[in-house]
């Protein structure tokens, strides 16, 4: 069993943390402060060909696994950009994994390079304002029409639609009083987003402003019959493919911010003086710390076992919701204890940790809450009977 990185791999962390350090924290501040999306830090990691990791070499991509994908965000993150850094082009690593699995070799080579080389900027429109985590319910409806599907319904919390060129969406295309179970009759498609029948209302959230987040409004939005993902009807089957390599980025996006927080903790506990002493021996502050060390540690391992256990064609289902689960709860952890060791300087836009415990609370609540987790984890590891 080992544990290290491959020479590749370093190399790959190597790599992005020379992309990252073009980016320092005024540049990060300032997007936080304006809202504007990171277009520069996105161009860059296009430039050398990042944003088609995972994608196959045939389609522009470089054909790596989930692994190489988690070790690239966690990098991003704890470089200083923390969620903001990552969520601009987290969608490009894992988001079009039903097309690369399910799509035909057509739609494969017109869908896949655009967003290998960072051409297109793609959202992702799941989540509906009433159905929340429970997919099966969607209502959003796409009715066939000739060769067109049209689309009328709403969508909520969908990241980058302000800036998007196409959409992943997974609508209704049966209604459900008339499929023998729920999760049939959902259908997937990866098609332009056309903003004369897509109404975008963007969200004022806590945190991480220079990506956005949004409610959609679609007004018979037509579709190709072209842009159909595989079979109609199966795209809740399809989108699973997606769901576990989220849940383990996100994982490592937490793993990084937290011990970016942890870096920053330390520096100002080594150098902070109170009472004529460095504040960071007292045990006070250096006991919090070292839990924030040992959870996050703890955490990266569940987080790379994950992926490891995706990449071998493994069903990770249990060790992907674990490592969002407690990557969620320990960067959290590090995060507030970076603002805490702070004092009140910790509220002071300037040290930045302030920003880092904003950010966080998204990998801790989406794109599953971790007490959704927890059931996941009773009945399908445990056996204890559902309890939602």
């Amino acid at each position: 069993m080992n544990f290290a990185l491959s020479e590749q791999q370093e190399g790959i962390r190597d790599a992005i943390a020379k992309v990252c350090a073009r980016f320092d924290d005024a540049y990060w501040f300032e997007r936080d402060h304006d809202g504007r999306f990171p277009e520069e830090f996105y161009r860059a990691l296009a430039n050398d060909g990042w944003l088609g990791m995972c994608i196959g070499e045939p389609y522009g991509g470089s054909g790596l696994g989930i692994t190489e994908a988690a070790i690239m965000m966690q990098t991003i993150a704890q470089s200083g950009g923390g969620m903001s850094a990552a969520s601009s082009v987290h969608i490009n690593l894992f988001g079009l994994n039903p097309v690369a699995v399910f799509g035909s070799e057509e739609q494969r080579r017109r869908m896949l390079p655009p967003i290998a080389r960072g051409e297109v900027k793609s959202c992702f429109g799941v989540t509906e304002p009433n159905t929340g985590l429970n997919t099966t319910q969607l209502k959003l409806r796409a009715v066939k029409k000739g060769d067109r599907y049209v689309v009328n319904g709403q969508k909520v919390w969908i990241s980058t639609a302000q800036v998007a060129n196409r959409i992943l969406l997974l609508a209704r295309t049966t209604p459900l009083e008339d499929v023998k179970k729920p999760t049939h009759g959902l259908s997937l498609f990866y098609t332009d987003f056309d903003r004369q029948r897509i109404s975008v209302r963007e969200i004022e959230k806590m945190g991480r402003k220079c990506v956005d987040s949004n409610e959609l409004f679609f007004a018979d939005f037509e579709i190709p019959a072209d842009d159909l993902i595989g079979e109609e009807g199966r795209g809740f089957e399809y989108i699973l493919h997606g769901m576990n390599p989220e849940r383990v980025l996100i994982a490592a996006e937490a793993v990084g911010i937290g011990r970016l927080a942890l870096e920053r903790a330390v520096a100002y506990a080594k150098e902070r003086v109170v009472f004529n002493r460095p504040i960071g021996k007292n045990q006070a502050i250096q006991h919090p710390l070292a839990v924030n060390w040992m959870e996050l540690e703890a955490a990266n391992l569940v987080v790379m076992q994950a992926a490891w256990q995706y990449d071998n064609g493994m069903n990770c289902g249990a060790a992907a919701n674990a490592a969002k689960y407690l990557a969620g709860e320990a960067g959290f952890n590090a995060c507030q204890q970076a603002v805490m060791t702070h004092g009140g300087f910790g509220y002071a836009k300037e040290y930045h940790v302030e920003r880092y415990l904003r950010e966080v609370m998204i990998p801790r609540i989406a794109p599953i809450s971790p007490q959704l987790v927890m059931c996941y984890i009773a009945e399908k590891v445990l056996g204890l009977p559902k309890s939602y």
